[in-house]
């Protein structure tokens, strides 16, 4: 029994909503008699935590909105919430506000790399990375995971070092839990990619913005707190929005430990005067990151992990041709369909198109480096999981 609302089934339409307003498949319809279900943008269709509409509102109830400066209760609630979710110990100092983390990353890029620099990346990638890296004039070097014998991706370390070496790479992005493929990185492998790093004098910037999103058996160990080099070395970012689903908000923020990184972060910050906090997001994270934020997360990790291990093994058992492994992190899925369209003689674009048509709103998963994938959301109901699912098996991949 849940203490909070993780079955209702929110109406979005209308209501400032991509994940339901959009369908980001060119030329897919959804078919008249099918409602849409949302599973593609990184965005939860649950009710906030209490705490935070509160804290919302308690703040819009007075009616002055000007200039602010940001309080000691924010930078506190980091502070905690670091110590009671990662186990590591943060100052006031070490914090800044980012205005996103993909800011953050640009921010970061301007700091540690020139434009033209190549940045090594692991593959499959979040879309925005590319985006970020492209967009800002840098170029970028693709370190494949691989999965073992157990479907479990890992990273390949010699691939690392060689291509750091061959390019002459300085600078990493590291993400930690990982995006699209749900990783979340045990000690000993952050250390082993570190040491590749530290080997070859590359800084980090590490995107944790799914550290909360962990699934039960699994601990999120953040970059910084593995050796002497990361906390030094090492940009790290973190956002409650994916926690929360705050995205529409705005507001993320990175920790840094070494004075010189921080200097520079806040300096070339501040040449551009675009990283401003925005009130309203600063409250929203002094009420997620409280008590009831905590166990309201603890309850949705729960609902997360019994709708991917329903996901994942719906798929083994029905979805013959599609391999899919099962996330450590996150809520996302990343289906390989490689196999079924070859068997059924069917593109991926003919097979997104198919889904989309019975109203599940999934996401083509070539941006993020997979060649005949689709990324998957499951941060829904249950209730609309399994109405998901149902559907493809029934008009889809066994239609």
């Amino acid at each position: 029994m849940t203490e909070f609302d993780f079955t209702s089934i929110l109406d979005r339409h209308g209501k400032d909503a991509i994940a339901v307003d959009m369908i980001p498949i060119e030329g897919a319809e959804v078919q008249e008699g099918f409602d849409r279900i949302p599973m593609w943008v990184a965005d939860m269709n649950f009710p906030v935590v209490p705490s935070i509409t509160e804290e919302l509102q308690k703040r819009i109830n007075h009616p002055a909105y000007g200039y602010f400066p940001v309080s000691d209760d924010y930078y506190n609630a980091i502070i905690q919430w670091q110590k009671t979710q990662n186990h590591v110990d943060v100052l006031k100092e070490d914090i800044g506000y980012e205005n996103g983390v993909l800011g953050g990353v640009a921010t970061a890029l301007n700091v540690l790399a020139c434009k033209g620099d190549w940045i090594l990346l692991h593959s499959p990638i979040y879309i925005g990375f590319r985006h970020v890296l492209e967009d800002s004039g840098y170029h970028i070097v693709y370190s494949p995971l691989k999965k073992d014998d157990k479907g479990v991706w890992r990273m390949d370390y010699k691939d690392m070092a060689e291509k750091i070496e061959k390019y002459k790479i300085h600078t990493a992005i590291f993400c930690s839990p990982h995006n699209p493929c749900g990783r979340v990185w045990e000690k000993e492998e952050i250390e082993q990619a570190m040491k590749v790093y530290e080997d070859h004098q590359v800084n980090v910037i590490s995107d944790e913005i799914w550290s909360d999103l962990i699934l039960p058996g699994h601990q999120h160990i953040p970059t910084q707190s593995v050796s002497g080099y990361a906390r030094e070395h090492t940009i790290a970012l973190y956002a409650p929005s994916k926690t929360f689903n705050l995205a529409g908000l705005i507001g993320s923020y990175h920790i840094i430990y070494s004075k010189l990184l921080r200097d520079q972060m806040d300096k070339t910050s501040a040449l551009t005067h675009y990283n401003s906090m925005n009130v309203l997001s600063m409250h929203a994270l002094i009420g997620g990151y409280s008590e009831e934020g905590r166990t309201w997360l603890n309850e949705l990790r729960e609902v997360l992990n019994t709708n991917l291990t329903f996901a994942v093994n719906y798929i083994h058992e029905h979805f013959k041709g599609v391999e899919v492994s099962m996330p450590q992190g996150t809520y996302m899925l990343f289906l390989d369909c490689t196999e079924w369209c070859r068997e059924h003689n069917t593109t991926i674009d003919e097979l997104l198109k198919k889904g989309v048509s019975v109203g599940v709103i999934w996401q083509d998963g070539r941006p993020f480096k997979g060649e005949c994938h689709i990324r998957m959301n499951t941060a829904l109901p249950a209730s609309r999981v399994e109405e998901a699912f149902h559907r493809l098996d029934k008009y889809v991949f066994n239609a």
